[in-house]
């Protein structure tokens, strides 16, 4: 499949990532909780025109070609499950990076969609590496890495957009 910013799916067994829309903004708005966002950079929306700005962002930015912002969905049933992308897609080092809603936790779908994400980056993309910042209290995104074969190449603190501070860990998943 090619580049999910030109509208096509990316499909696992379970699974579609297909390009943000903005038919996606109030379940993005719902989902992206406190919760959610607990051990990542941006803070959830409190209005839902902070949730069109991302949205609007994150379309500019696909068909630029600089980023790849995509919606997970189940195949079933196209239920919205979360957001996941890569970012600075043009770079030697692309960052990886995905957050589901809470009542998908659980169930293996971060690991189907983050592998597929993988998957395409290494048929599309010419990397060193994929940088996965995570952390280190967020146990379920880094054994995603870790799936990946991601290694920790680095440590650091980071205040998030929330005001709290982030302990992060720095893997990098090579091709």
């Amino acid at each position: 499949m090619e580049r999910g910013s030109d509208g096509e799916r990316l499909e696992t067994a379970r699974l579609w990532l297909e390009p943000v829309s903005r038919d996606d903004r109030l379940a993005v708005f719902q989902e992206f909780t406190e919760a959610i966002a607990t051990f990542m950079y941006p803070k959830p929306p409190q209005e839902i025109r902070e949730t069109d700005e991302f949205l609007s962002h994150a379309l500019r930015q696909n068909a630029s070609g600089t980023d790849l912002h995509l919606t997970i969905r189940r195949r079933e049933t196209a239920e919205f499950l979360g957001l996941c992308g890569i970012t600075q897609i043009q770079t030697p080092t692309p960052e990886l990076g995905i957050w589901l809603k809470e009542a998908a936790h659980g169930q293996g779908y971060g690991k189907e969609a983050i592998a597929r994400l993988k998957a395409w980056a290494d048929e599309h993309l010419d990397y060193e590496c994929l940088r996965y910042p995570v952390d280190r209290r967020n146990l379920a995104s880094r054994k995603l890495a870790e799936y990946l074969g991601g290694r920790i190449v680095g440590e650091y603190t980071q205040m998030n957009l929330s005001g709290r501070m982030l302990e992060v860990l720095e893997y990098r998943i090579y091709p």
